[in-house]
């Protein structure tokens, strides 16, 4: 029997200093988000992060935190309800960190009697610190806990169709009315040697060419994991769709941790330098995730509309991403009846 495991990245179980300390030493302990020996990443995320992180961050969760919980499992939850009520084919929701688990989510398709699994990683692009992550737990938690399941899963969507279509008619419903000079496509940072590590080619990719991104426009095997490449040719298919004029869009890379080189452009930089350029009027949208969250609510919607108005902007657009979308429900259940 089929069933589906719906996979986020998770959230502090509440906006309390504790909690999200809990949810953050889960988070930053992972070996393919921080991927340094054990004992140093304890020394980096131990001794030092969740000493100052989880206070900060908990002030910023609580300026996001909805009535029902937190945004992300909020419209995570919703999203699933929709799927479910599409298809007969049971479907769990889980998060990477963060509750309802990975294993609760296998623990329930488990007793509705499933023991074929298709993962869901709810991440258009691939990543060390989102898709792979998911899959190698999956694996451990199939070998300990359910040894009659088999899993397969449906690879990153940055470049299908379907959805493009959902995506670019989303921004476009998103800017109806409105005016805009330009249109920042801003996805989450990662560390230049995660796009190294994927390039399965090991010479290929030129993390920080973010001038011609040669490498990411040149056919290559590696593209099927490097990130770089699916940001940008997510992107690409997107601006074609809408036809938006090269002029008019640009890429950058958001949230990075100190002392690593992470993706460039940096998003903060350029909503600091845009105005001086002559954009006034500024629409963003974050194509990396596909619910939104801390990410996109406070850092971009909140904290870059300050950065970009406080330089001389006028005009800020944060587009929300496609979330419970109808459109996307519909994508996901065709993908999940496949």
């Amino acid at each position: 029997m089929k069933g589906v495991l719906l996979v986020n990245l998770g959230s502090p179980a509440s906006t309390s200093t504790k909690d999200v300390r809990k949810y953050l030493d889960q988070f930053l302990m992972d070996e393919r988000v921080i991927d340094a020996p054990y004992w140093l990443r304890a020394l980096l995320v131990r001794g030092i992060i969740l000493n100052t992180r989880p206070k900060k961050s908990a002030k910023a969760y609580k300026k996001i935190w909805w009535d029902e919980g937190s945004p992300l499992i909020v419209l995570s939850e919703r999203l699933h309800k929709k799927v479910q009520e599409k298809t007969e084919i049971p479907v769990a929701l889980s998060m990477r960190y963060g509750d309802p688990s990975m294993k609760t989510g296998l623990q329930e398709l488990h007793d509705q009697g499933v023991t074929e699994v298709l993962i869901v990683p709810l991440y258009p692009q691939h990543a060390m610190a989102t898709t792979d992550t998911i899959l190698v737990l999956a694996e451990q938690l199939r070998k300990e806990f359910f040894p009659q399941m088999t899993f397969t899963d449906i690879p990153a969507f940055y470049h299908k169709k379907e959805y493009i279509k959902v995506l670019a008619e989303s921004i476009k419903s998103s800017l109806e009315g409105k005016e805009w000079d330009k249109i920042l496509f801003s996805y989450h940072g990662i560390p230049e040697r995660h796009v190294r590590k994927s390039d399965i080619t090991k010479s290929h990719c030129k993390p920080n060419d973010s001038v011609n991104f040669e490498c990411c426009k040149t056919a290559s095997p590696a593209h099927e994991f490097c990130y770089k490449h699916q940001c940008y040719e997510t992107t690409r298919q997107v601006v074609a769709y809408l036809g938006i004029e090269p002029h008019q869009h640009f890429v950058s890379f958001q949230s990075r941790l100190a002392g690593d080189p992470w993706l460039q452009p940096y998003t903060d930089k350029m909503l600091e330098k845009y105005p001086n350029e002559g954009v006034k009027k500024l629409a963003v949208v974050t194509p990396a995730f596909v619910s939104d969250c801390l990410e996109t609510l406070e850092e971009i919607a909140m904290e870059g509309k300050e950065e970009f108005l406080k330089a001389g902007g006028e005009e800020f657009h944060a587009i929300p991403c496609i979330n419970d979308n109808n459109e996307w429900v519909d994508v996901l259940v065709n993908w999940i009846e496949a």
